[in-house]
């Protein structure tokens, strides 16, 4: 009994040892939530997002505190963190999900892969599933992870008043640039 006790011990390290770990604190990412009818542009940028990509089973991790995210104009960065966002009740936005076609990627070679990412996206204090294209880029020893989808602000509970209901797209469209490094 003890043999197959340690004998399971060692296969699962090994494949800890096996596996690759791709991350960054640094992934950048923006949206744009403007209505055709708004006068100025509703968007924002967040360069502090972390991200960790395993090699061997696809699992992909984002998480990004809400209150990094910069806009053009300081009142809008007030307004989206205390009227449209709580920051301060929901400090962070994180995705978990997986590379369902993790298979098809080869880190080992330079090239650009197509991919969908699926898993479970949390904003607002909301989780919800998606599924999202996106591409993988090895370079080297690095991996840029990109993909562009929109969010309906509803499906995540967030209420956009009336008096600027015609400012505000109804859905955001989100951009993920995520360049990480092997660890």
């Amino acid at each position: 009994m003890k043999k197959i006790i340690l004998i399971a011990a060692l296969v699962a390290s090994a494949n800890g040892v096996f596996a690759q770990t791709y991350m960054t604190r640094t992934a950048k990412i923006s949206f744009n939530a403007t209505s055709p009818k708004s006068p100025e542009k509703i968007e924002a940028v967040n360069n502090e997002a972390a991200s960790i990509l395993n090699s061997k089973t696809g699992d992909f991790v984002f998480q990004l505190p809400i209150k990094s995210f910069k806009f053009e104009r300081e009142l809008m960065q007030q307004h989206f963190n205390e009227n449209y966002m709580e920051s301060d009740k929901f400090p962070k936005s994180d995705f978990k999900g997986k590379l369902s076609d993790m298979n098809s990627v080869n880190l080992a070679k330079d090239g650009t892969y197509n991919v969908t990412v699926a898993g479970k996206l949390t904003i607002h204090g909301a989780t919800k599933d998606v599924s999202v294209p996106g591409t993988v880029t090895v370079k080297g020893k690095e991996v840029t992870a990109k993909a562009k989808f929109n969010v309906k602000l509803a499906d995540y509970n967030i209420v956009i008043p009336g008096v600027v209901s015609d400012k505000l797209a109804k859905e955001a469209i989100i951009t993920i640039d995520a360049a990480l490094t092997q660890k």
